[in-house]
């Protein structure tokens, strides 16, 4: 069975998070670039199948600039067995749409697609969703942990109310949360054999598909940005009239 885990760089979790106001996008060059944190858990997930023996091949795929393959590299000590990077200046600005359009292509041949469930910087969690409608595939959503037997995937999803279990026949594409792995440091020897594994390089033409402003379908494009205002101190009511001063400060917004 091959597994395929879905790879993202992002900025550091830890370090200030800025937008680049000519662009209204993340500078991701303000801050040092990392592997997404839940995609080290999803690898944790993906390295646990390929020691029981479920998955014969662990897939990393990921889409971004030149430099990512420094991410890579970690995902490759830590579970996958090879890679593959998809570059191109035309990927640039990617919305969830596109992201996920180029993401299912480089991953069709996969039995199982395995992703975070939301990316620490965009937060959009609708890439799973929209790659398994691509491919016409079920999606197990946000699972908690997943089991795997006879080509059928069972995963448990905890909603704020229920635990819900949810089970779909391979091919099949899986997101899950930070509950579903515990990562580990690779150690020496993993980091020495990662950097003799296969990375290959791909771009849009070696895919087959077409991406970017002139694209033939519609793109979503951020047209301003603008600094967050500063934050002012709010209205201080207090003694005798206190109560008076709320309703009308209520009543004036129309909230009562």
């Amino acid at each position: 069975m091959k597994v395929v885990v879905l790879v993202k760089q992002v900025p550091d979790t830890y370090e200030k998070r800025q937008i680049a106001l000519d662009t209204g996008l993340l500078a991701r060059e303000a801050s040092e670039n990392v592997v997404d944190e839940i995609d080290e858990r999803v690898c944790a997930v993906a390295a646990d199948l390929k020691k029981d023996g479920t998955a014969t091949e662990v897939v990393a795929v990921t889409m971004g600039p030149a430099d990512a393959d420094k991410a890579i590299r970690k995902v490759l000590a830590l579970a996958a067995d090879r890679a593959v990077h998809v570059v191109d200046d035309a990927l640039a600005g990617s919305d969830m749409v596109q992201t996920a359009r180029v993401l299912a292509e480089a991953a069709k041949d996969a039995d199982i697609i395995l992703s975070g469930a939301e990316s620490t910087d965009g937060r959009g969690a609708m890439v799973p969703a929209m790659i398994a409608e691509i491919l016409g595939r079920p999606h197990i959503v946000g699972a908690d942990s997943i089991e795997i037997a006879d080509g059928t995937i069972t995963g448990v999803t905890n909603t704020e109310t229920e635990k819900i279990t949810l089970s779909a026949t391979t091919p099949a594409v899986v997101s899950l949360t930070e509950k579903a792995g515990e990562p580990k440091l690779p150690n020496f020897k993993a980091i020495r054999e990662a950097k003799k594994k296969e990375i290959a390089v791909t771009s849009l033409a070696d895919l087959g598909i077409s991406a970017g402003p002139d694209a033939a379908y519609v793109r979503n494009v951020m047209v301003s940005a603008a600094e967050r205002p500063p934050k002012e101190a709010g209205q201080k009511v207090s003694g005798d009239t206190a109560a008076t001063e709320l309703v009308d400060f209520l009543a004036q917004r129309h909230l009562i």
